[in-house]
């Protein structure tokens, strides 16, 4: 069974920190590879960040480049990102995507970020 589960969200005041896991199973996450999204109510499901399948390569949205770092570990099938400096406008769910000939999604995980 595929499963990607998120969790680490939570409250926390502007200019803090969260580490959001996503845990993964049922399916080769070494040649995966994985992205953050993030989603507030009524609008799209943003791209946060991603990873290529070796971790060789990262990429991030603009309104977080040098303040989240996106990270893989193989040997636990498990994704993070480091969140620093939190803003109120990271406000959102935060989801975990895994991609190559199949795609999958997790349900979530909540952030909020304010005061």
């Amino acid at each position: 069974q595929v499963q990607l589960v998120e969790s680490g969200g939570g409250l926390v005041q502007p200019g803090g920190s969260l580490r959001l896991s996503c845990a993964a199973t049922g399916f080769s996450f070494r040649y995966y590879a994985l992205r953050w999204y993030r989603q507030t109510p009524g609008k799209e499901r943003d791209l946060v960040a991603a990873i290529t399948s070796s971790g060789g390569l990262t990429n991030y949205a603009d309104s977080v480049k040098g303040r989240f770092t996106i990270s893989r570990d193989n040997a636990k099938n498990t994704v993070y990102l480091q969140m620093n400096s939190l803003k109120p406008e990271d406000t959102a769910r935060y989801y975990c995507n895994a991609r190559n000939a199949f795609e999958y999604w997790g349900q979530g995980t909540q952030v909020t970020v304010s005061s």
